[in-house]
């Protein structure tokens, strides 16, 4: 019986060494620790067997049986560990970050419909020779009505509901107190472009409350209304990617006289689609006002009006925006869902 335990032994050992041979896993390494030491494992068997010897063999053939498994057991753990290790170097060669490598930075999001018609139109104007400035959001009341040629009690006041602190200066209703700013620190000839928000009491599915406009300006000799239809139809064809037809409606601007306002050709149906729903099936898209600046305007600016002449406009970015993007709402653009900005919903 002895002998029948140490052949098997033999036989076990000769499975061991296969098993742990070069190119073992760990999927074939833990194969064969069930193989052979599980409950119906080889070495299990072995040791079954001890209680059908006698009792005088019994000892000699335990300690050759808990030798063996000992023996094996140490081998299987051994290769078993080469393995994981092996397989936490290759998981660490793969996933390591090399500290001493210049950082690979984060992927940039998108821009805002509102912040890339913004920098469609300041490329066009930066082409055509403005020069960008920022003013304040908080404004006096010089700046953004007397300088503007409309005094305390003039009627134009009642078309922009203000928002008024306490101590008489308010959140300014458009980008046009910059004209004054602009001509008193940089006199003449200027040419000036200058985006940003601008507040209003109105909040209706194409107002808001908060909104965007961006304020040209030129101020030169011999301006003419064709100098400014001119510069507008490029501006427009720049934003738009393609020429455009315009046509000019006469209006009323206590800063402007002339004073007109433009509208522009449906870039999207061109008036060829009577259910369009950009331009309503009208063929006319309204972008904003504008015309040449008053007199007035000029003598607080510090500007001769009997040497230069200018003209001005004013259009709101967030219209455009809507008109590029086929919105209908101009809260969409506000609400601050991110899903629908990141959708490509606008584009």
């Amino acid at each position: 019986m002895s002998s029948e335990i140490a052949l098997e032994i033999e036989k076990i050992r000769a499975q061991v060494e296969a098993a742990v041979a070069e190119g073992a896993t760990l999927e074939s390494l833990n194969d064969c620790r069930v193989a052979v030491f599980g409950k119906k494992g080889a070495m299990t068997g072995l040791q079954r067997m001890l209680g059908k010897l006698s009792a005088a063999e019994r000892p000699e053939a335990g300690k050759i049986i808990n030798a063996a498994k000992t023996e094996l057991t140490a081998k299987l753990d051994a290769a078993i560990e080469k393995c994981e290790r092996a397989a936490l170097t290759a998981a660490e060669m793969r996933d390591r970050i090399d500290v001493t490598q210049p950082a690979s930075g984060r992927p940039l999001g998108g821009f805002h419909p509102v912040v890339q018609v913004m920098m469609d139109v300041l490329e066009v104007l930066e082409g055509l020779g403005f020069v960008t400035v920022q003013g304040p959001e908080v404004e006096t009341d010089f700046y953004n009505f007397e300088a503007l040629n409309i005094p305390p009690h003039h009627p134009a006041r009642d078309m922009q509901d203000t928002f008024y602190f306490g101590d008489g200066r308010l959140l300014r209703t458009h980008t046009s107190g910059m004209q004054v700013h602009s001509m008193l620190e940089m006199g003449a000839p200027l040419r000036i472009a200058c985006p940003g928000r601008v507040y209003r009491r109105d909040n209706d599915p194409t107002h808001s409350p908060m909104f965007h406009q961006v304020e040209g300006l030129i101020v030169d000799k011999d301006i003419s209304v064709g100098d400014l239809k001119g510069c507008l139809e490029a501006m427009m064809e720049g934003i738009f990617g393609k020429k455009l037809k315009a046509r000019y409606r006469a209006s009323y601007f206590p800063f402007t006289e002339p004073s007109l306002e433009v509208d522009i050709e449906c870039f999207k149906c061109s008036g060829s689609d009577p259910h369009c729903q950009i331009c309503k099936g009208t063929g006319w898209l309204e972008i904003g006002g504008m015309g040449i600046v008053h007199p007035n305007v000029l003598r607080y600016g510090g500007i001769d009006p009997e040497k230069y002449t200018g003209f001005a406009w004013g259009m709101g970015l967030d219209r455009i925006a809507m008109l590029k993007y086929g919105l209908t709402d101009l809260r969409a653009l506000f609400d601050g869902d991110v899903s629908y900005l990141l959708s490509g919903r606008h584009e």
